[in-house]
């Protein structure tokens, strides 16, 4: 029996993780060990509970106003004397954030192989996201295994000279996630509140969007609100006391739009799924949107996910005040466009992706997910 050893602790890599838990969880090849780091609490705790799984391990770390540093100390300090006690054979972490960094270094010290779930994404900037191309080109180095969701994350990590034996191609365990979330019959106040008007959907949190860059995206979305009076914007607000100041003052008194409370899964992946148009800084959201063909605006200036730049699904516009006024006044005028966003393939997956990744842990041999970019 393989001991597989699963390590998360943001409300993102929840989301995406929970369901391989639970895959792995139904085959009695696997000692599933859960350990959640709790690098977000709430959130974190929200889509346990909603996927029905408890950790075995949780080291609780999260603080008020932390830092980069204060996480990353963290983690290293408390998971030492976890992975010291259990020696897994190989340990499975996700995406870029802090916690997958910390613990791929802290498998690192102690030689214990790494499973890479979402590895290959890149913009080659390691300031842009920031600190997350840093940390995902770092795990890339560590890692033994690379769970690529597409053949662009596959091309990426063969370029910097990653064994092909060990990438696999298997889809983004995003789509399997909404299979349990999004649902027919769903409702809720703010969408009564939309009614017949296009709901336009809004995330905007990232570090480097704070400042200027995000006065200038609420400022152009304001005006485009304003222009548009048969839209209707939703936009829950991260926590960041900064982006919520920065909020306050662009979006006061504009009728239009609802600021509200962070949301958990359920009710985000059934806003997109009910949405006109999404406007976001966000990584997740681009792989969602496209899934249930909601044409996404990315208000950043580069982004790790290209495939869906290909597909046509997303567009980039950077965080200029003009060119988001322009580019989302030209979705909302221009049919032909919103048609063409609208009806681009979907280039993450399949929903079977956690599948495919225990199938490979198992040692069968698994065709990859056929993603158009082949």
């Amino acid at each position: 029996m393989k001991k597989v050893m699963l390590v998360f602790g943001t409300r993102p890599e929840a989301i995406k993780m929970c369901p391989l838990v639970n895959e792995l969880k139904k085959r009695s090849t696997f000692q599933t060990i859960v350990l959640v780091t709790a690098q977000h609490r709430e959130m974190l705790d929200q889509v346990l509970d909603f996927f029905r799984i408890v950790p075995e391990y949780d080291l609780d770390i999260m603080k008020d106003r932390q830092t980069l540093f204060d996480i990353t100390i963290e983690i290293l300090n408390s998971i030492r004397i976890v992975l010291e006690k259990e020696r897994p054979d190989v340990v499975l972490i996700h995406g870029d954030t802090t916690t997958a960094f910390a613990v791929s270094v802290a498998c690192f010290y102690l030689k214990i192989p790494i499973g890479h779930i979402e590895a290959g994404l890149r913009t080659y900037d390691i300031y842009a996201p920031f600190p997350e191309e840093f940390n995902r080109e770092v795990i890339s180095i560590i890692s033994r295994y690379y769970f690529a969701p597409t053949f662009l994350c596959r091309d990426n990590l063969l370029r910097e000279g990653r064994n092909e034996k060990n990438i696999f191609v298997t889809g983004n365990t995003i789509v399997d996630s909404m299979k349990y979330t999004v649902r027919s019959e769903y409702i809720h106040p703010e969408l009564e509140w939309v009614g017949d008007s296009k709901l336009i959907f809004i995330t905007a949190h990232r570090r480097e969007s704070i400042g200027e860059p995000m006065h200038c995206m609420f400022r152009a979305i304001r005006r485009v609100l304003e222009k548009h009076p048969d839209c209707k914007a939703i936009y829950p607000i991260h926590r960041n006391p900064l982006v919520r100041s920065i909020a306050e003052e662009e979006f006061r008194g504009c009728g239009n739009i609802h600021i509200v409370e962070p949301m958990d899964v359920v009710d985000c992946h059934n806003f997109e799924s009910r949405s006109y148009l999404c406007l976001t800084d966000s990584g997740g959201v681009q792989e969602e949107c496209p899934s249930f063909g909601v044409p996404v605006l990315v208000m950043r200036d580069t982004t790790e996910r290209i495939e869906g730049i290909r597909a046509g699904a997303l567009k980039l516009v950077g965080t200029d005040e003009e060119r988001i006024y322009k580019e989302f006044s030209f979705l909302l005028e221009n049919d032909s466009e919103y048609k063409r966003m609208h009806k681009a393939s979907n280039p993450y997956g399949d929903g079977n992706a956690c599948e495919r990744i225990a199938d490979i842990l198992e040692g069968k041999k698994v065709l990859p997910w056929e993603c158009f970019e082949k």
